[in-house]
């Protein structure tokens, strides 16, 4: 090369990989954190209180429950499915776990392998229904969602379990709630400030570890995302389409059914009209985990933070005195201004 193409030839400046990214750019990756913490410092000015130790308290035991079910509908939305009997799976094994110890006198170890159990089996079926049935996802869930809250009732003619309640024999429930049953509900972890931790938190960041791991560092996982990508692809690969999407249900069923052992710990009893939002909230959370880090896909991190946001932003609401009939309205409308805001700037990056 000689001195005159040397001249020509421009020298490109390396730049710094954030001085590259345009303000869009910055906005789909940084955008739904930038709202969720100034969703924090809105209320933080509009409330007393909301900063304190027993709010933050509050905030965490609602997201836990939440962010379980979620993590169980983040590995239906991997394989390109939709989980919305997990709410039903979640009050049915709440019940399960009543009934086990109250009416049938068991222990803890009992009532939470039977549950475990029920969600395993509910998964396993929505899975073989989808898959071999060709049901759509939506519909077979939607009816197993159905199915499991008529099923739930009939034991106790649809009422709730606690201690000493008359069964419909005519008898006296005796049995009682086991206190190391109790304690995954209600027992918390000395971190920093006194009692500040709930276990139920405890095991929400431990499955969520979990299911992270699991998702982007596995050969499963990462099979579950490209059959969730290009479901034909995988199966022209050779790969084992129809097990991956059943192993997805069982997973979110097994989720929705701790969720439901934590409901039925925190409670201490089979309330039957307990987990009537929990379906709504979870899906929102899930939905939420697509926006966070413009990540466009479902993942387990993304769905902790859409958790977190579900429970600041109900916790907010009600520090506010929002009447109850109006926070569903407003928790709408924020969740469909954020993801539409987000989804359109990923639609116009992918154009």
């Amino acid at each position: 090369m000689d001195s005159r193409t040397a001249e020509k030839t421009p020298v490109e400046t390396p730049q710094p990989p954030a001085a590259r990214l345009s303000a869009r750019e910055l906005a789909i990756r940084y955008g739904f954190l930038a709202l969720l913490v100034g969703l924090i410092v809105f209320f933080s000015l509009a409330t007393r209180g909301f900063t304190s130790p027993q709010a933050a308290v509050f905030i965490l035991q609602s997201v836990s429950i939440t962010g379980i079910l979620a993590l169980g509908v983040t590995a239906t939305l991997v394989v390109g499915g939709f989980d919305l009997s997990i709410g039903s799976i979640a009050t049915s094994s709440m019940m399960a776990a009543a009934y086990v110890m109250v009416v049938l006198e068991q222990n803890a170890l009992v009532a939470v392998i039977a549950c475990l159990a029920i969600g395993a089996l509910v998964g396993l079926i929505n899975g073989l229904i989808i898959c071999y049935m060709r049901v759509p996802d939506l519909l077979a869930t939607l009816g197993m969602m159905f199915l499991l809250i008529g099923l739930q009732r009939i034991p106790t003619e649809g009422r709730s379990i606690a201690t000493g309640m008359t069964l419909p024999d005519g008898s006296t429930a005796e049995g009682t709630f086991s206190p190391a049953f109790l304690a995954l509900g209600r027992h918390r972890f000395d971190l920093f400030i006194d009692n500040l931790v709930p276990a139920s938190v405890v095991v929400l960041i431990v499955l969520a570890i979990v299911i992270w791991f699991f998702l982007e560092y596995t050969r499963f996982g990462r099979m579950m995302y490209a059959v969730g990508s290009n479901e034909r692809a995988a199966e022209f690969a050779g790969a084992p389409v129809k097990a991956y999407r059943i192993w997805a249900y069982v997973i979110s069923g097994v989720f929705a059914s701790i969720g439901g052992i934590l409901l039925a710990a925190r409670l201490g009893r089979g309330d039957i009209a307990s987990g009537n939002n929990l379906l709504l909230d979870a899906v929102a959370a899930a939905l939420i985990g697509f926006a966070v880090l413009g990540a466009a896909k479902p993942n387990a991190f993304g769905t902790a933070i859409g958790a977190l946001f579900v429970g600041v932003l109900l916790q907010g609401l009600t520090m506010m005195n929002v009447p109850y009939y109006t926070q569903d309205f407003v928790k709408g409308a924020v969740l469909v201004i954020a993801l539409i805001f987000t989804f359109a700037l990923l639609g116009r990056k992918a154009r």
